[in-house]
C-alpha cells in the first residue's frame, strides 16, 4: 500500500498568517481613523504589503487600508481626518506626513507623481 502525498499549497499556508485574513476585515475599512491606523501597523510585517500597495494603486482603490497605506477617494492620504473643521496643528502635521507617504511609496518603487495620486 502506498500513500500518495498532495503536494503542499502555499498559499493556504502564506493567507493564514495575512494580518487581513487573521482579524476582522472591517477594521481595513473602518470610518474611525485610530482603527485605520491600527490597521496600518498590522501591514506593517505583511509578506504581501508592497504587492498589496501595488494592486490597490493600480486599481485606484477608492478607499480603505492596502499595503499599509489609507485610500480615499482613489488617492494615498497620510492619515484619515476626523470629521469637522482641522486644527491648524493637524494641517501642519499633515504636510509632514504627506512627504513621508512620499518616501514609503517611492521606497517601494511606486513613483508618486506619474502612478498615485497623493491627497491634499
Amino acid at each position: 500500500m502506498s500513500l500518495a502525498l498532495a503536494p503542499l499549497d502555499v498559499t493556504v499556508e502564506i493567507e493564514a498568517n495575512l494580518p487581513c485574513r487573521k482579524f476582522d476585515p472591517d477594521l481595513w475599512f473602518s470610518d474611525a481613523p485610530a482603527q485605520l491606523e491600527l490597521a496600518k501597523s498590522l501591514c506593517g510585517d505583511c509578506p504581501l504589503r508592497v504587492e498589496c500597495l501595488a494592486g490597490a494603486v493600480e486599481r485606484s482603490e477608492p478607499w480603505g487600508v492596502w499595503g499599509g497605506e489609507i485610500f480615499e477617494r482613489g488617492a494615498v492620504v497620510p492619515r484619515k481626518r476626523p470629521r469637522g473643521r482641522p486644527r491648524k496643528a493637524d494641517v501642519a502635521r499633515d504636510a509632514e506626513l504627506a512627504v513621508e507617504v512620499e518616501e514609503r511609496l517611492a521606497a517601494n518603487g511606486l513613483e508618486t507623481r506619474n502612478s498615485v495620486r497623493l491627497a491634499a
